[in-house]
Parts: structure tokens; sequence; C-alpha cells
């Protein structure tokens, strides 16, 4: 893909930039692929839960085959489509029975291309799936499984990519695009590749009606507020926050405060922790 920037002819022109979606060959989804997506809209029996989230364009939810467990079954490419749900493009593809299903989109897969699900060893190419201990060290794969049998869990926005380091006893090394390295079962399958709509990290929103599509409301600082709102909040004019660490509007403390569990199960699977 590739981004557009637009003539600066309005202030939400002058800093926005759009994909071009040059890559999408099919603008309608597939009737039998998608449900209805129910709005949430950040509150609980009518009362804000969660601040920030509200609104959004109405959106149809698509159906995405995160397990790909069709195995020895070629599937062809016969469309690659936009999802409003993710940042990945998505491909809607044909098994040789007759089954449609969408799978998120490695990058520079196209249309008319067929590709392997199996947990066997298989020819290492885009698109293909197979389990970790038959992927060679330094491919880029996407949409990992973290227990075998459990469908790809991470690795599944766009540009993403991991990196086997080693295969071990039964365990895999896998660099995950945080920086992390982790232990994974080497049984755990993942596919061949990098998440497609690379350049999306480079698309400016460039106006607050853009986000407002996207479900996010306004954000308020907490030292613009009253003390009655926010501990940061009060004084005459602009004043810092007066307080040795930065607060939640509930007094806990925040920006930089480690939030996982010290004694969380999956800590002895994670050789180096992220940046």
């Amino acid at each position: 893909m590739a981004i557009r920037i637009y003539k600066p002819v309005t202030g939400g022109r002058r800093k926005a930039s759009v994909s071009t979606f040059e890559e999408i060959t099919k603008t309608e989804p597939e009737k039998s692929l998608i449900q209805i997506r129910k709005k949430r809209a950040g509150r609980s029996h009518g009362k804000i839960s969660v601040r920030h989230q509200g609104g959004g364009h109405k959106q149809f939810y698509r159906i995405i085959d995160f397990k790909l467990d069709k195995f020895n079954q070629t599937a062809k490419v016969l469309a690659i489509e936009y999802d409003p749900n993710r940042t990945a493009r998505i491909a809607l593809v044909l098994y040789t029975d007759g089954e449609k299903r969408y799978i998120i989109a490695p990058d520079g897969l196209k249309v008319g291309d067929e590709f392997v699900s199996s947990k066997e060893k298989i020819e290492i190419k885009v698109g293909n799936r197979m389990p970790l201990e038959y992927i060679p060290v330094g491919v880029m794969i996407y949409n990992l499984e973290l227990v075998p049998g459990g469908g790809g869990k991470v690795v599944r926005s766009a540009g993403n990519g991991a990196l086997i380091q080693a295969v071990e006893g039964n365990f895999a090394q896998v660099r995950l695009p945080s920086g992390e390295i982790r232990l994974i079962p080497k049984k755990a399958m993942a596919t061949v590749g990098q998440v497609s709509n690379i350049d999306k990290i480079n698309v400016r929103l460039g106006k607050a009606g853009r986000m407002r599509w996207l479900g996010v409301r306004p954000t308020v600082r907490g030292k613009a507020m009253n003390p009655v709102d926010h501990p940061h909040g009060g004084g005459e004019g602009h004043n810092p926050i007066g307080l040795k660490h930065p607060k939640t509007p509930w007094g806990k403390p925040a920006l930089g405060v480690k939030t996982r569990k010290k004694h969380k199960y999956s800590n002895k699977f994670i050789i180096k922790r992220r940046k």
C-alpha cells in the first residue's frame, strides 16, 4: 500500500494522510462471514465505566479464521478486503471443499495465490502455516499460537512480524514485535510472512472527527480540571501537578507503572522482557 497526502485546503486536510487502498480488490464483505457488532459505548447500565469510548461508525464484524484448521487443503485467495475492525487487511479464501473463510492477509499475498496449513513440514512460503519446529530460524512469522490448537493470539496487527531465534527441547524461542523473547511450545502453529498494511504506522488522522469515527471520544487533561475531579486539578493559571508521581483520576499511580502481576504463571516463559 501507499500513503496519499492531500493539498492543505482545510485545517483538517493539512495534517491528514490516508491509505490509497490500492491492494483492495473487493469492497463488499462476504455476507456469510459477517455478523452484527454491538456497540458498548464505554457504558454499563447507562453510566460511563470506560472513559473516552463511544460513538463511532456502524460496522459489521468479519468472522476471521485464526486457527486455519483445515489441514492439508489448498486454499486459493479470492479477494483482498478492508476490515474496519482491525488494522491489517483480510483475505477471502476458498478451500478445495468449497468452503470460504477470512484470514489475516500477509504482506505480498495476491489474488490467485495458494497456501496450505499443515501439522507436518511443508514449503516455507508466504501464507503457509505449520508448527514452529518446522520453521527455520530467522523466518518472519505472524498469527502465532501461545497454546497448540488455541488459534493465533499474538502478532496480528498491521506490519507486525515475529522471529524464531532457536528451537530447544519442547519450546521455541520467539522474538515478538515488542522486543520480548518468549518460550512458546514448538507444536504451536504460526503463519509464514509479515502482516499486511505495513504503512499503517505512517497514516496521520489529522482531525478529531476521524477519531470519532473510530469510537474515540475527547480526552481532557487532569491539570485542566478542578481538585474535586482529578488529583492534578486546581490552582490559578498553569501549574505543575504538585505531586511526586502522576495519578489517575482515582488516585492510583499512572504513567510507567508496571501492571503485570508479579507471580503470573507465564513469567517463567519470558526470557527477556519487552523494551
